[in-house]
């Protein structure tokens, strides 16, 4: 059917070609001495019949286009637009004739093609004119190369986003900014709370902050539940605690209060428990901050409001966890006390001779034998001094190892 269509096309554009040659005589003689292939060239009559060709001679001047529009003749020229690739001129005459000219497919394949993008946006109004329920699938075609923060702006603008919410769910992978605000907004005017919930988990680029503060006012308990997380996310825990303690989310609440490690957090919400009587959460919260609560404020806070059955079971978790954290340093303070007693009754080490190279000089004068006095070498020999000296000493005493 395409097919049968395009031949159509391309008769009717060849007819057109040849009305155009023989009424355009002031730009005939810029080809007069060029005929086409497979053409007959007389005077100013070209004739093409009949010769199977399967494109348009390469002959158009802006001449025809223009006699082409005064014939009001819009689909071929569309057509003679598309075949010389003026892309941008073949879409302008398409959105200004659609009754004759506009073919979807068609315009889809050219609209890629245009040079100048502006084209784009002025397709899209096109689109919301005429086409509005083809619109997403024309978004498809142009996300490559189109800017979509300022398709956002302009939806927006002319409130228009909820048609084209296929459009963004395709392009929400890219994590633009404003695509997700976009759709959030889209998710929380429709109550849709766990796909809100999915597009935050999945898409974080986007004002948290901004968002929390728009669902903390919402009607719905589930999306003002979403405003406690997005708090918790920002590390504003107390705001998440207090918006899950006045929506009675005490579940949310304790966890949220555990995940933040500040023991205040954690001790204003048990006793905010215990001042509204609800026991059973506060002896829950106990286990879920366990690490977080003192145990002296607890049996404090217990012993007061009379319910230490509640309190019991965190406090033998407790007392069972500081015995063993007891019986712990005391193993390790016997052990150390055993090794210190091992190093004072250890034997003294003998130590091993020395070498002679090595030994001291004291050492080395008592190395010599009692058999060797008196035969020391003269280069040895201690000095004498001369005779009378008050401290003359005997030259047969041994030599006491003090040598040079």
């Amino acid at each position: 059917m395409h097919q049968d269509t395009t031949a159509a096309v391309l008769r009717r554009a060849m007819v057109l070609l040849l009305f155009l040659l023989m009424f355009s005589s002031s730009s005939f003689p810029s080809y007069t001495n060029e005929c086409p292939d497979k053409c007959t060239c007389e005077v100013t009559l070209v004739s093409c019949t009949n010769q199977e060709l399967d494109r348009i001679p390469d002959m158009m001047t802006d001449t025809e286009f223009l006699a082409a529009e005064q014939a009001h003749l819009w689909s071929e020229l569309v057509f003679l637009y598309d075949k010389y690739e003026e892309y941008d001129n073949a879409v302008l005459a398409m959105m200004n004739h659609p009754t004759e000219a506009w073919r979807e497919s068609h315009f889809k394949d050219i609209i890629t093609k245009v040079a100048n993008l502006e084209l784009y946006y002025k397709a899209i109004q096109f689109y919301l004119d005429y086409k509005p329920l083809l619109l997403n699938d024309l978004l498809l075609v142009l996300t490559p190369r189109m800017d979509h923060t300022r398709g956002v702006a302009y939806f927006t603008k002319t409130n228009h986003l909820q048609l084209v919410k296929t459009y963004l769910r395709s392009v929400q992978s890219l994590n633009n900014k404003a695509i997700n605000e976009a759709l959030n907004n889209l998710l929380i005017d429709e109550e849709d709370y766990q796909g809100l919930r999915t597009s935050i988990d999945a898409f974080d680029n986007f004002d948290t902050i901004a968002l929390a503060q728009k669902l903390e006012k919402h009607e719905l308990t589930e999306f003002r539940r979403i405003a406690a997380y997005l708090y918790k996310g920002n590390n504003r825990w107390k705001q998440s605690v207090e918006l899950c303690k006045k929506d009675r989310l005490y579940k949310d609440a304790m966890e949220y209060a555990a995940e933040s490690k500040n023991s205040e957090v954690a001790e204003e919400l048990v006793t905010w428990f215990l001042e509204r009587g609800n026991y059973d959460c506060f002896a829950a919260a106990l286990f879920q901050c366990y690490d977080l609560v003192h145990p002296d404020i607890v049996l404090e806070l217990a012993w007061r409001h009379k319910i230490m059955d509640f309190a019991m079971p965190y406090l033998i978790q407790v007392t069972r966890e500081y015995v063993a954290k007891v019986d712990k340093l005391e193993e390790a303070e016997s052990k150390r006390l055993e090794e210190h007693k091992e190093e004072d009754i250890k034997p003294m080490m003998i130590p091993e001779p020395q070498l002679m190279l090595t030994a001291g000089p004291s050492v080395m004068g008592n190395m010599y034998s009692p058999s060797y006095q008196g035969t020391v070498a003269p280069s040895q020999q201690p000095y004498v001094p001369p005779s009378g000296a008050p401290y003359a000493t005997s030259n047969t005493l041994p030599y006491q190892g003090y040598g040079m």
